[in-house]
């Protein structure tokens, strides 16, 4: 019988999720060709083809969609194996400090998967602005960070880059007339400047119609249908959809995220830290 390699349902779970082969290739750091290889030697052992064209793209078939979730099962087991082994003996104190954006999304899973496989490690979280975490692990107050990028850094263990997204409310969005209302974060703040720059750029007139210390606060306005704001595909659900496109909004960068792991840093904090790398991306880029 043959045994699924587990790069092979890394790669293939990197497309299920984004749903296009080139970010797939980006996610797993593979061109696309290696990647459709790949996809070539999953098919080949199931004996079913897993995509099936449509449009430009490919989509999942039915057999497709039945592997992922065998893919996550088999990967999760893989990853809690990797981890125990390196963990179970592991104690003390291990202090991550990461930005929102991923506070609300999937690191609550990662997190799930660490302290079953570290049981005896005291994990203290904080969940701030990147330059306040920024701060406190320059003074050693912090081992494993996730900060918006401000340049490379020598401890810099991955960068994850994610599309920013025009975003507002999901039922009764802003009119497309007249100053454009935005909410952001107050300064400094990369998202605030990179939308302000691009409507600038544009020649857009707009308004900061709220801001806030917290991407609550920006929720919380948002979602009012008070204002437009810019973030990742992270900040989408509970009341926060994509800006339709009829607002004719400016293209945003890339944001930039910076994971870094402390020199001479623990055992755990080092399977921390590359679990996280592992797992973070969810879609995006990760080199």
């Amino acid at each position: 019988m043959q045994m699924f390699d587990p790069d092979l349902l890394r790669t293939f779970l990197a497309f299920a999720e984004s749903g296009s082969l080139a970010h797939a290739a980006a996610a797993v750091g593979r061109t696309p060709s290696a990647v459709t290889s790949q996809m070539q030697r999953l098919e080949a052992m199931i004996g079913e083809p897993l995509l099936a064209p449509s449009g430009r793209g490919r989509i999942l078939t039915p057999a497709g969609e039945e592997l992922v979730v065998h893919a996550r099962r088999i990967l999760e087991v893989h990853r809690d194996a990797w981890l125990s082994l390196k963990g179970a003996r592991a104690d003390g104190r291990l202090a991550l400090g990461c930005t929102q954006d991923f506070a609300d999304s999937n690191l609550p899973d990662l997190l799930r998967h660490f302290g079953r496989t570290h049981p005896r490690v005291r994990l203290d979280l904080r969940v701030g602005r990147s330059r306040e975490l920024t701060a406190a692990y320059d003074q050693g107050l912090i081992e494993v960070l996730i900060v918006m990028r401000d340049g490379a850094m020598p401890d810099e263990l991955a960068v994850l880059r994610e599309p920013m997204l025009w975003l507002s409310a999901a039922v009764d969005p802003v009119a497309a007339d007249g100053e454009l209302p935005i909410a952001v974060l107050d300064p400094p703040c990369g998202f605030r400047a990179a939308v302000t720059a691009a409507l600038d750029d544009a020649g857009r007139s707009y308004r900061i119609a709220a801001t806030s210390p917290s991407l609550s606060g920006v929720r919380a306005a948002v979602r009012s249908g008070l204002a437009l704001t810019a973030r990742t595909a992270r900040f989408l659900g509970d009341g926060v959809a994509v800006a339709p496109r009829s607002l004719g909004l400016p293209p945003l960068p890339n944001a930039e995220f910076s994971l870094r792991l402390k020199s001479k840093a623990e055992k755990a904090a080092s399977s921390l830290a590359h679990l996280l790398a592992d797992g973070l991306p969810a879609g995006g880029e990760r080199t």
